[in-house]
This record gives C-alpha cells, sequence and structure tokens, in this order.
C-alpha cells in the first residue's frame, strides 16, 4: 500500500512566452517552445511519517510545441538541504510515482534529463516572487498591476500547476537559466503563482 501524503504552500513559473502565456489554454506558445521554470516551496508536507516543511522543489521544463500536443523534456532539482528519506519522498511524488496532480503533470513528460540536488532558494515578498538555483538559475517574478491596483487573475485554466486556485499573472524581471541545453537570459516574458495544495489520490 502506497504512502499517504500531503503538501501545501506557494508556486510560482516563469516561462520565455509573451503575457500571458497562451499554453495554461492549450494554444501554441508565443515562441517555437515553451521553456519555464517551476518552483515549489512546502510549507506544511509530509509522506508518511517524513516531514517535508520547508523544502524547495524546482522543474525546468522545455516543449517543442504546444504543451498539450508534444512531450516535454524535464530537469528536477531537490532542495539539498533534504535528508535521504526526505529526498527519496519528494522522489516519489514529483516523479508522479505517488499520484495525485504530481503524476497528472509527468504524463507530459517524454526525457527527463537529470535530477539534482542542489541549493534552492525560494523568495516572496508581496507581488514578488523569486528563485535561485545555485550556478543554475536565477528568477525573479512581479505581478501585473490591475484595475484599480488589484492582481489580475486567470482560474480554471486547462493546463495548471496549482488546480483549485486563481493564478495571478505577472512578469517576470529576470529570467537566467543555463543547464543542459536550456540557456536563457531574458526578461519581462511570463509569469504566474498561487498556492498549492497536492495530496495522494
Amino acid at each position: 500500500m502506497s504512502e499517504k501524503w500531503k503538501l501545501e504552500g506557494t508556486y510560482f513559473e516563469s516561462c520565455n512566452c509573451d503575457v500571458a502565456c497562451p499554453c495554461v489554454f492549450l494554444s501554441p506558445p508565443t515562441e517555437n517552445d515553451c521553456t519555464v521554470i517551476v518552483g515549489w516551496h512546502i510549507e506544511n508536507g509530509n509522506y508518511g511519517n517524513v516531514n517535508l516543511n520547508g523544502l524547495n522543489v524546482a522543474f525546468g521544463v522545455k516543449s517543442p510545441g504546444n504543451m498539450s500536443e508534444v512531450k516535454w523534456s524535464v530537469a528536477l532539482y531537490f532542495d539539498n538541504k533534504a535528508s535521504e528519506d526526505q529526498k527519496n519522498a519528494l522522489t516519489q511524488i514529483f516523479s508522479g510515482q505517488a499520484g495525485g496532480h504530481p503524476a497528472a503533470l509527468v504524463s507530459f513528460v517524454g526525457t527527463v534529463l537529470g535530477i539534482k540536488s542542489v541549493p534552492i532558494y525560494f523568495n516572496q515578498n508581496g507581488k514578488k516572487r523569486s528563485l535561485k538555483i545555485e550556478n543554475i538559475a536565477d528568477v525573479e517574478i512581479e505581478a501585473i498591476e490591475g484595475q484599480g491596483g488589484s492582481d489580475v487573475q486567470i482560474e480554471s485554466h486547462p493546463l495548471c500547476i496549482a488546480p483549485g486556485y486563481p493564478a495571478v499573472v505577472a512578469k517576470s524581471k529576470k529570467l537566467n537559466f543555463k543547464d543542459y541545453d536550456f540557456n536563457l537570459e531574458i526578461s519581462g516574458k511570463n509569469g504566474f503563482y498561487s498556492p498549492f495544495n497536492y495530496q495522494a489520490n
């Protein structure tokens, strides 16, 4: 019998598409591909009796076309603060083996480029989110100001990292990512953020 597990916290993503990324509506990316970094900060989480509070996870994803129609290449990054038991738990969850929404995301993956245990720094401050993966990535986004200073949000979009939550639309201050065949150094492109809540089916 598989372990019971649950994760909740905050996530954000940034990609090379113009704002707002059309991939979440199952439309083609604004460039020939969509290259995206997704970061999760686990505020409360467990896998069986393994506590996962405070850990970070990141994916680097490249989709060579419409994300709903082609297979993705993915690099996985796990927080090097994680113990061996915690790394094993995160691997089970984010590889899709433990079910839940991560399994739905992983169903789009065609190639796993690698899995690394690295220092990951996740920060949220008001309408800003940032992620640093040491010697690999440096990403910062800020929410776009809507009417009356409100957040611009989309909800119920079909391709979604965090089901059940509206995504705040943001723009990147920077998106630098160099690893495997990823090579981005851009700004002014798409970002989304929201809470997330995943659990075993």
